[in-house]
This record gives structure tokens, sequence and C-alpha cells, in this order.
């Protein structure tokens, strides 16, 4: 992946040893890495956890033990009660003690799979013991490259990481165990990495209004969708999109909703579309939206949609003739196949639609973030924006982004203004891959900036967009 001053690197295993092999005097400078490794550790533990006077130091057979074991003689040379906990031999006891704090040196970056009955028990034991984990490098039971948990898994409160953040640092479901994450600089030198991390920089990219723009050349979107009793949905990516610095909206919807978006939206413009006797667009309606999109720049196209043969038709046909960057959301990814189209195309699944897109389990995709955003990709071949905690942004032929999450935004609607923000972005001409990162990244940042935290509801997330732009 290409350095950009908006993406910090995260390393999987592979790339980690690659830094580890370009350090001068490699493999023999092995113990100065593991040295400086220890001691980093040592000194979170000591500044962090004052209090701690007994501490246990579980270690594993490899490098990831030996950093645990030099931790502990830095902490014993401190003042602190050390115990020393060997996971080998698997087949016997072990005794934690009562420890302040335990320190998590069972496995490191290399690990993979599901760990052994005897480890298991170990993790087991580290998590039961009621008091903060540290985990050295990550935590055990969390494969590095992938944040993919197969069985055990400790629960770190800090992990203290070595050169740059791991991949299963970021990536759920091994994010959920990191705690918080600290940096450790051991003397490594950058190497390039295949997946990196979103930062707020990425928000500069945005083309906001200029003098010379009016309403039409500031990005004109058009919102597809809308049902009985879905009317709310295109209405939160109609405001994304205008609190996203979009210069013009039009909602196209089904007629018999109109009134409905007449009272809700002020500033957009509505287009009625043809209706079954249900409400729900029908596959005509194709002819209006495209005659629409000869003025516009960008498409959001399912939210509300509803589901029936002629939405379905509908999003084919628009998705096989629309000559405009589309993001499709809700509705319109219900029974989606890949298809030849012309334009961009960013999709913007949960893990449950994801699932269905794969078919298979939404738990599956849960455990498999990382290589279930890569299948998508292989099957659409457009972007994919796989939200959840660390949102995943996933492109043809590149690497990962992730993006930091926010608790907060599990909340209905918050797909919906996420769509709009995306067209708003992609009607401003950004390129899509940077387009679906930066929106990501946008609508969290508008979560922080609302007024309330718990509680928190997409229109607060609306309210609070502009305040992202300055």
């Amino acid at each position: 992946m290409t350095p950009e001053p908006w993406l910090e690197p995260l390393y999987t295993a592979a790339e980690m040893g690659m830094a580890e092999e370009r350090y001068p005097g490699y493999p023999d400078t092995v113990p100065e890495l593991m040295e400086r490794a220890g001691e980093a550790v040592a000194e979170v533990v000591l500044e962090d956890f004052p209090d701690a006077r007994r501490i246990t130091v579980v270690c594993g057979p490899g490098n990831n033990g030996g950093d645990g074991r030099v931790a502990a003689g830095v902490l014993e040379d401190a003042g602190r009660e050390v115990r020393i906990v060997e996971s080998k031999p698997e087949d016997e006891e072990k005794d934690i003690g009562d420890p302040d704090l335990v320190v998590d040196a069972l496995f490191g970056t290399g690990f993979e799979g599901a760990p052994r009955p005897g480890a298991a028990r170990l993790i087991e034991q580290m998590n039961a013991a009621d008091v903060e984990v540290v985990a050295v490098d990550i935590p055990s039971g969390v494969d590095a490259s992938t944040g993919e948990v197969a069985g055990a898994v400790v629960d770190a409160w800090v992990t203290v990481t070595f050169h740059g953040e791991k991949v299963g640092l970021v990536v759920a479901p091994g994010a959920f165990s990191a705690g918080e994450v600290e940096v450790a600089d051991i003397g490594l030198e950058p190497v390039e990495t295949e997946h990196g991390r979103v930062t707020n920089e990425i928000l500069e990219l945005v083309p906001l209004r200029a003098p010379e723009d009016n309403k039409y050349t500031a990005g004109h979107v058009i919102v597809v969708g809308g049902s009985p009793g879905l009317t709310g949905a295109p209405c939160l990516t109609a405001m994304g999109a205008m609190r996203a610095d979009c210069g013009y909206v039009t909602v196209a919807v089904p007629g018999s909703t109109l009134p409905v978006f007449e009272q809700l939206l002020l500033e957009a413009v509505k287009r009625p579309l043809p209706e079954d006797e249900e409400g729900r667009l029908l596959a005509e309606a194709a002819d209006a939206v495209l005659e629409l999109a000869a003025k516009a720049h960008a498409v959001a196209l399912g939210p509300g949609l509803g589901r029936s043969e002629g939405t379905k038709e509908l999003v084919r046909t628009l998705l096989a003739s629309l000559e405009l960057p589309v993001v499709v959301d809700a509705d319109a990814l219900f029974g989606l196949e890949p298809g030849d189209w012309p334009a961009p195309r960013v999709l913007t699944p949960h893990e449950g639609e994801l699932a269905r897109l794969l078919g298979t389990e939404s738990s599956w995709v849960a455990a498999h973030r990382l290589e279930a955003a890569r299948r998508a990709v292989e099957r659409f071949g457009c972007i994919v924006i796989l939200k959840g905690e660390g949102s995943i942004v996933a492109a043809p032929s590149e690497g990962m982004l992730v993006c930091p999450g926010y608790p907060s935004l599990a909340t209905a609607g918050t797909g919906d203004v996420l769509t709009g923000i995306v067209a708003s972005f992609l009607a401003k001409g950004m390129e899509p891959r940077v387009a679906a990162a930066a929106a990501v990244t946008a609508q969290v940042q508008a979560a922080l900036r609302a007024p309330q935290q718990a509680g928190l509801v997409a229109s607060d997330v609306i309210e609070a967009l502009p305040r992202v732009f300055g």
C-alpha cells in the first residue's frame, strides 16, 4: 500500500517479520530487540499500574515469552513481587497466584488458530483472576494478521504492541480484546504494509464549496428509495448528503409517500415515481431516475426501498444503466447479483446483509470480517464498506482501510446517514475508495461532536456533521 498522510500502517505477522529481518545484525540481534520490548512492557506496567505490587507474568515458549521474562526482570528490579508462570509443559496444572496484575506473554504475532487445551486453560485462568491484564504485543488468542479469534482469548486492559499497530488490534473481534493500545518503539524501520488505519487527516481531502461553485456544481445527489412505513430512511440519507456539504439533493420516491417528504424535507427537491398497490417502486421507475441522472453526480440507492420483484428489477436496471457513481444500501442489497456496471459502485452492508450476499451466516462474517470483505470485493468487483465497529473499506486490488468506530453509532438510521455522506463525497468527485473511508470517518467524528453520547440518534449525527468540516 502506497503511504498516504491520512493512513497509519497496520502490520500483519509477516510484515512484522520483514521489519525484524531488516534490523542490523538480525538474527543475532534478536535478544537486543527482546530487551527493548520487555523494558517497554515493564515501563507501561510501572507507569499505568503503580499500585500493583504482586505481578504474574505468563510466558509462552517463543519470543513473546522472552519479552515477558525481560519485563519480569525489570519489574523485580523495581521492587515488585513477580511470579513467572511457564506455559510448558502443557499437561500440568498452573498456579498463577493471587496477583494484582497479570502480564500476558503467552502468544505473539505468529499465533493463529485456536489455543491448545493447556494454553486455553491458562488464558481462562488469566481472565478469571479478576485483575487487569497487560498483553505483550497482542492478546493471546488473537490472530494478529486478521483479528480472528478461534478459541479462548485474553481480555486485556492494555496491550503494549511493538513498532506499530497490528491488524488484529483494530479489526473485530480481536479489537474487542485489546483494551487500550500503546505502541512502543523498539528501533525498527517502517516497512510497507498491505492494510492501513484511516486517520482524521483524510477529511482534508473533502472538497468543500468554493467561491466559484453554485448549488449544482457543489454536487447533486439523487436518493432513490422510500415506501410506506420506511420514509424515514431516505430522509436521513438526503439530510446526511446535504449536511455533508452537497449542493443539491433530489429525492425520488413513491408518489403516495410524497406528502411525508414535503413535510420532513424542506431543502430537497422531490420527484414522485410509479409504485405498485402496496406503495413500493415499480421497475418502470427507472426511466424517470435515468432522466434525473442526466443532471446529477451521484445516486444513493436503497434506503427504505422495500422488497418486491419490482424493486429488485429497478435496482438491477439502475445499476446496469447509471453512468454515475452509486451507493447501494439497505433493500437495494437484497438479492443483489454481480453485474457489468458502467461506473463505480459502493456497497454498504452490515454483517447480516453481507452474510446474505455471500451465502453464509452473519456470525461467520462477524468472526472473519477481513476475509468477508475480501470475498465481497472478489464477487462484486467494487468498493465495499463492511459497517460495524472498525468499519472496513475494501476495494479491488487494494489493501483494506480500517476506520475507527464509535459505539454510540449502533442505532437505527446511522447507516442511512452514512449512505448520504458517501453519496455527497462521490458527487463532489472524490475517488470512490477515498470517499468511502472519508465518509465513515466524518460520521464517527460527527457522533463524537454530538451533544449527547448515550441515547444518540441518527438525526443527532446529521446536525453535528457541519462541525466536522470546520
